[in-house]
């Protein structure tokens, strides 16, 4: 088949060469044209993948019109903040009724949309689905046995990015419960940021399990809450996503996380790091939105104290451990305030 991926990051350029390597054509589509041409004359990406040899199965382009105009399947990979605009302007030239399958864990301020849905909204017509879990670009580049999972209510849709992406190191699960699978991959980077910062600060094994134990309750409250299935988070995208995120310094947002904890200020760390790190954006609209609908997640709120109200981390944690009890599995016992 032909597989349009829009967006030569470290994700879009590792999917690209996935589907190369499954000999499918494709085409991957830069967000310059000086890029596109670095990739097509050095058979590399060199700002994110130097050692990454992309096969000739794959042209990069600048052109979107291009890129997109014979796909059987169009994988979209661009940073959040990019992804109506992107939309906006690849959406006249997608073929009839080809599926669209976004990669990208985050959510879009105004009126607080999942990928999904701002793909919906300016490619009205289109299967939608989402692509998510424990993927660490890097890892998969390497060829380490990696799953994920394909989420979408549009059956034809999984299948054909089983088809695309499965091979011998990639194997991808299918749900369709398409809400509590992104919002997985989006909330696990505030707690990533968590993760690392108590790594910083040299806690325990004991307290590093707590967080992450507590982020999952977190995690599929809010879910319940905007309409998933909390059910999904023991999975991939839930707890599989949750666990490699919070414990690999791979992981751009529990490095920032990590940096904080050395001192280091917001704009030091990313500086640092040299990528955006998602969970920031995150936690400023999930905090927003957890006050909202009065939905209780102490560890979203401590994280965001230390960040944005400078309050002292281990003063935060503090709080955290005198606030009132209440159960250990969600949804097990009725719900009573606290963490």
């Amino acid at each position: 088949m032909h597989v349009s991926v829009i967006g030569a990051g470290s994700f879009g350029t590792v999917l690209a060469s996935v589907a190369a390597a499954n000999q499918h054509r494709v085409s991957l589509w830069c967000h310059t044209a000086e890029q596109a041409r670095t990739i097509n004359t050095q058979g590399c990406n060199p700002r994110y993948h130097p050692e990454l040899t992309l096969g000739a199965g794959i042209l990069a382009t600048h052109d979107l019109a291009a890129c997109v105009a014979e796909a059987d399947l169009v994988i979209l990979s661009v940073p959040s903040k990019a992804m109506a605009a992107v939309c906006r302007q690849v959406a006249p030239y997608l073929p009839a009724g080809v599926g669209l399958i976004s990669t990208t864990k985050g959510i879009q301020a105004d009126g607080f949309l999942l990928m999904s849905e701002v793909i919906e909204a300016a490619c009205p017509g289109h299967p939608v689905g989402v692509l998510s879990g424990p993927n660490l670009a890097a890892e998969i580049a390497q060829r380490h046995l990696t799953a994920s999972v394909i989420a979408s209510p549009d059956g034809s849709l999984r299948d054909l990015a089983r088809a695309a992406l499965s091979n011998k190191y990639l194997r991808l699960y299918s749900a369709t419960d398409r809400i509590s699978v992104e919002l997985g991959g989006s909330l696990k980077n505030i707690y990533a940021i968590a993760s690392g910062l108590a790594a910083a600060l040299q806690v325990g094994s004991n307290t590093q399990a707590a967080l992450i134990t507590r982020a999952l309750a977190e995690m599929s409250r809010l879910a319940s809450y905007l309409g998933g299935n909390p059910m999904t988070f023991l999975g991939l995208a839930g707890v599989g996503d949750l666990m490699v995120t919070c414990t690999s310094p791979l992981s751009r947002n529990y490095r920032v996380g990590w940096l904080l904890g050395q001192g280091k200020t917001l704009v030091e760390a990313e500086a640092e790091i040299g990528q955006v790190a998602e969970g920031i954006n995150t936690l400023e609209l999930v905090h927003a939105k957890a006050q909202a609908l009065d939905v209780v997640m102490p560890i979203v709120e401590g994280l965001h104290e230390v960040i944005f109200g400078q309050r002292p981390a281990r003063q935060v944690a503090v709080k955290l451990m005198q606030a009132a009890h209440t159960s250990d599995v969600e949804f097990v016992l009725p719900r009573k305030p606290g963490p």
